[in-house]
């Protein structure tokens, strides 16, 4: 009983008139109504603060406190001043009407009542408060999801008013300021935390021509409490409020009711350790890419000792030539009748061998250089026969040979050149290797094609005994190797120095034996230099 007591509504009759309180109480009871009874005014009032009905029936005509006395008391406290007061009166003129609801009163019932008219009167009341506290109790829920919800924001929130005052703050934006809530409430936004003077002064808005406001240029904020234009700004310097400075990313909002701008909404937050951590993560990459730089130097050199006899001989070869030719210019010079156009032939061939050689040993300068910085407009044809060219020692020695096709319609590339012919040149001897160990003696094939409108792909094929099955989840990582001696960092480098031109580097098994290595690169922009008229 005491459970559906406490659903149901409450009712408070209130008469001095005990005839009148027994047909009030037996016309609501069993109609889903807590029923209070209250002979007296003081009585009433204790009730009515215990229980807070939703519909209280008050006789007027009552000794010591009336039934105008005990309305305007009800009112007065905040406990019981949403509850709907019917006032029960024999009194039925207008003005004693009219004092009734200048006091808080919902309705008028007269004396002597309708059972009918009380019934529907405290129904439609006893609806309408419970709605009405229902539709309170739901705000307030709101309003306290509302205040855990900005609490828990790590940002700083404030609401601002047209002239830039601040109506609200969440803590965050107190703890980021250096001061409390209650502090901030009141302070104009531009004078803490840009150092600004209020709008009011004339310096922050500016009356147009049209008689509108419009505001001075730059200060963050000032278009949108100005002209109701969202804002989003990173890297701003605001001022705490002690005055030191520090990183802000803020958004602003406008607030309008209706077509009215009334000021803004501000989300900001101290940037301070995002932009160290910034700084810091760039140096590391900037380290990151010396050691790879670094490291590629090394596997050139080091690809170098290995190619050093081959190129010995190379260089050799042309050396032994111009001795042998001085030797032949000697014994002319020694004559006594020495023909001019044979000395011109033997001088012209050992300048042409000193070019040779001077050549070998400029192709070997530039690929075991530090690379410059930046990247090149790169001739796909011209770099891949240059490597080529390195490629012939490897080719002697593996019993094999290299073979170099690029289609006409393949244009120029953007890249590094000292890096992308270290990465072709690793994947030739890779090739002449596992083809010779599979005992061919057919040709690396190295082709060079369009894979896009934007990239160009360079496979490298050779005719050796295939990949192991599981080489998808292992070739390309570090120390993984096919190779007895091999040390297992020349395709994870590969991998490394193709990613930095902004291309993809991998593997396919062809239909037929052996393996095909490609890497891509972005084809070079085309410029009005490059443009033919």
């Amino acid at each position: 009983m005491t459970d559906q007591a406490s659903t149901d509504p409450t009712v408070l009759l209130v008469d001095d008139n005990a005839q009148n309180l027994k047909v009030l109480y037996e016309t609501l009871k069993d109609r889903g109504y807590h029923l209070l009874i209250a002979n007296d005014g003081e009585k009433a009032l204790t009730l009515a603060y215990r229980h807070k009905p939703e519909v209280i029936l008050l006789d007027i005509m009552m000794p010591d406190l009336d039934g105008y006395q005990v309305c305007e008391r009800l009112k007065s406290d905040p406990v019981t001043a949403d509850s709907a007061v019917v006032f029960l009166s024999a009194l039925d003129d207008v003005d004693a009407k009219l004092k009734g609801f200048s006091l808080g009163g919902a309705d008028y019932i007269s004396k002597p009542f309708q059972a009918q008219e009380v019934i529907a009167r405290v129904s439609t009341h006893a609806r309408v408060i419970r709605l009405e506290r229902a539709l309170q109790e739901r705000n307030r829920e709101l309003e306290s999801d509302q205040t855990r919800i900005l609490n828990a924001i790590s940002e700083g929130i404030y609401g601002l008013d047209a002239e830039g005052d601040i109506a609200f703050a969440n803590p965050a934006a107190a703890m980021i300021t250096g001061c409390s809530v209650e502090e901030l409430i009141g302070k104009n936004f531009f004078e803490l935390h840009f150092r600004q003077p209020r709008p009011c002064s004339g310096t922050l808005w500016q009356e147009d021509e049209a008689g509108g406001n419009e505001s001075a240029p730059g200060l963050p904020v000032q278009a949108t409490c100005s002209q109701g234009i969202a804002e989003h700004q990173r890297d701003v310097t605001m001022y705490r409020a002690d005055g030191s400075g520090f990183p802000a990313e803020y958004r602003a909002t406008p607030k309008k009711e209706g077509d009215h701008l009334t000021g803004a909404v501000v989300v900001f937050r101290d940037i301070t350790t995002e932009l160290e951590n910034d700084q810091a993560l760039e140096d590391a990459r900037d380290l990151v890419q010396e050691q790879r730089d670094q490291l590629a130097h090394a596997s050139r050199l080091a690809t170098m000792g290995e190619m050093a006899a081959g190129f010995a001989h190379e260089v050799n070869q042309p050396l032994t030539a111009i001795t042998n030719y001085a030797r032949v210019t000697q014994r002319m010079l020694r004559t006594d009748d020495p023909d001019p156009e044979l000395l011109s032939q033997t001088l012209e061939k050992i300048e042409a061998q000193s070019h040779r050689a001077s050549e070998v040993v400029r192709r070997i300068r530039g690929f075991v250089r530090k690379p410059a910085m930046g990247k090149e407009v790169l001739s796909v044809a011209s770099l891949l026969d240059e490597t080529r060219q390195f490629a012939e020692v490897d080719a002697r020695n593996n019993d094999g040979g290299v073979e170099v096709r690029v289609t006409d319609n393949v244009p120029d590339v953007l890249a590094d050149p000292i890096q992308v012919q270290q990465v072709a040149l690793n994947l030739i001897r890779n090739a002449l290797e596992s083809t010779r160990a599979a005992g061919s003696h057919d040709p690396v094939e190295v082709t060079a094609s369009m894979l896009s409108d934007t990239m160009v792909r360079i496979e490298v094929r050779d005719h050796g005994e295939g990949l192991p099955e599981d080489a998808e989840q292992k070739l390309f990582l570090p120390f993984f190797t096919t190779k007895e001696q091999g040390m297992g960092i020349g395709l994870t480098l590969c991998r490394s120095l193709i990613q930095a031109q902004g291309g993809e580097i991998g593997f396919e098994r062809p239909s037929g034996p052996g393996a095909v290595f490609f890497f891509t690169l972005p084809v070079a922009p085309v410029t009005a230099d490059s443009v033919p008229e």
